[in-house]
């Protein structure tokens, strides 16, 4: 699965599984741009062709100019993994706040919005381009208390298919990966405040059939190959990394 030279834009790039999807694609020899708004965080700089850039991904002038610079400077964008998220504690429908609500769809979904309509003109003018969307297998199998954080994951699923099919005829490709619980930071801020967090790891991990948690390299190897050329006819696709917890 060569990627050699591929030019691949990763926002959320300084998460736990952003830094592992850019670690492996800089391994994979593309030339990858990590966006991120806390990009100063990312002091382990991976081998390769990798930039970082400090962002807010919401701000659409910023990411426009942004995209026209990296557009510039490579004469190509080949490829864009939308990592970037935020989670929501466990909370009783009746206590969640509008600003809550808000918060979740913007970062999980209308961030979305704004990348891959900013990343589908350049990916036009070469007639190719692969798409990728980091969802949630809470989009088809939810857990009770996280409400605003499933109806922004399913919003991303459904806009990414939807983006799908729109961009077929211009040869780029669009997919969605459904991690299951995996061993990030976010995965301690899905439980209750006072939860422990050896308690909820554990928890979670009970929740997965095949009895692990996903690591971030897990979803880094299916971003190589939903980027890659052997890939060519996967689009409009979710890629379930669950263990099984989607079943």
């Amino acid at each position: 699965m060569n990627l050699k030279d591929k030019v691949i834009i990763v926002t959320g790039a300084a998460g736990g599984m952003g830094k592992a999807i850019v670690k492996r694609l800089a391994e994979k020899q593309a030339i990858v741009v990590g966006i991120d708004l806390s990009a100063s965080n990312t002091d382990e700089k991976p081998a390769g062709q990798v930039t970082y850039k400090s962002a807010n991904i919401l701000e659409e002038g910023k990411v426009s100019d942004l995209f026209a610079e990296i557009y510039e400077k490579y004469g190509r964008i080949d490829g864009l993994v939308n990592a970037i998220g935020v989670a929501q504690s466990k909370t009783p429908i009746e206590e969640v706040s509008l600003d809550m609500w808000y918060k979740m769809m913007n970062i999980n979904a209308t961030s979305l919005f704004i990348t891959i309509k900013e990343v589908a003109k350049y990916m036009k003018k070469r007639q190719s381009g692969s798409i990728i969307t980091i969802s949630s297998v809470s989009a088809v199998r939810p857990r009770p208390g996280l409400q605003a954080y499933i109806a922004s994951k399913g919003a991303a699923e459904s806009f990414t298919r939807a983006m799908a099919i729109e961009l077929a005829p211009f040869s780029i490709r669009a997919n969605t990966i459904h991690p299951g619980p995996s061993n990030t930071g976010m995965l301690g801020q899905f439980a209750q405040q006072d939860a422990a967090e050896e308690e909820t790891k554990n928890l979670f991990k009970q929740s997965v059939p095949l009895g692990e948690l996903i690591e971030p390299d897990d979803i880094a190897h299916s971003v190589v190959y939903l980027l890659s050329d052997e890939a060519r006819m996967v689009t409009g696709a979710t890629l379930h990394v669950d263990g099984g917890r989607g079943l």
